[in-house]
């Protein structure tokens, strides 16, 4: 039998150098005990910023000075290829925070490591969820976290309350030979990207690139393909990264949704990658995003056919 061959990593963020979730350990109180004194832990502040120590890097507490409630606080994320533990502790619980700088997520993935980035998006989605989540939502009663972090007990009703994520397709339309961007109210000049939506419940993935592409654009997609995915923890979704062929119709651009939709050229699709297209030619996505990959993708290999 051959051996099964890992996909290439994309170069978008959040995905590389991920840590083993170990989630075995979450039900080990005394083994997570016994990784505290090499442990990594990542603190994230209620704007969701972590703090910036030397060589303009993570800084991290020494797990093993935490007092006791904040190690208890803390939840696991998983184990590097060393074996370390980390782990995400809330700013509000570590004493002796730096006074200097604390960076966004957003700036973060452009600057750290892969491993620390990734592992940041990972504390920052967790950490949300349970500042958002103290009390259960059937009946109003305060939650005890267990399982290491990861699952809410209520003290009431004993109801289970797992951290959220929230699905949403984003994707690079192609008529087969031009790319649909839209622009929405409050980006910069110039500045376009992939459409995207939320899946609704009830719904199919392919069923919601049809219909956030219809409302958003006036374009009726034909067929759609998986392509790939990103965590995008602002604050808690999961990018479902697709292609799909579109009908050449005139865009439409919903005016709730939509600042204006255009079909783009492959030559101005060049251009804005390559930086060649000057002061007037279209911004394209960050690099650390889903989107900007698909667009590179669609550039390179061409569109969906039937």
């Amino acid at each position: 039998m051959t051996a099964a061959v890992a996909a290439p990593t994309p170069d978008y963020a959040f995905v590389a150098a991920s840590l083993d979730r170990a989630e075995h350990l979450r039900l080990q109180p005394a083994a997570l005990e016994a990784l505290r004194a090499a442990a990594r832990c990542i603190v994230v502040d209620d704007d969701g910023r972590a703090p910036v120590g030397d060589g303009d890097g993570l800084w991290m507490p020494d797990a093993g000075a935490l007092p006791r409630d904040a190690w208890q606080h803390a939840v696991f994320l998983g184990l590097d290829g060393d074996g370390h533990g980390w782990f995400a502790c809330d700013a509000a619980d570590v004493p002796d925070t730096p006074d200097g700088t604390w960076v966004d997520l957003r700036s973060a993935a452009a600057q750290w490591p892969a491993l620390q980035a990734t592992a940041f998006a990972q504390a920052r989605a967790v950490l949300h969820w349970r500042r958002r989540h103290r009390y259960c939502g059937a009946c109003g009663a305060r939650l005890e976290y267990v399982r290491a972090g990861w699952l809410g007990v209520c003290t009431g009703c004993s109801a289970e309350h797992y951290p959220r994520t929230d699905p949403a397709v984003i994707v690079a339309v192609s008529d087969g030979q031009r790319l649909l961007l839209g622009r929405q109210p409050g980006w910069p000049p110039r500045r376009w990207s992939v459409l995207a939506g939320f899946v609704e419940p009830g719904e199919t993935l392919e069923q919601t690139i049809t219909r956030e592409v219809w409302e958003e654009s006036g374009v009726r997609v034909r067929r759609a393909r998986y392509v790939g995915s990103q965590p995008w923890p602002f604050p808690s979704s999961l990018m479902l990264g697709f292609e799909a062929l579109a009908e050449p119709d005139e865009p439409r651009p919903n005016d709730d949704e939509l600042e204006d939709a255009r079909w783009f050229t492959r030559e101005e699709i060049g251009a804005a990658l390559d930086g060649t297209g000057g002061d007037d030619g279209l911004l394209l996505s960050p690099g650390i995003s889903i989107s900007r990959w698909l667009i590179t993708h669609w550039h390179r290999e061409g569109a969906l056919r039937e």
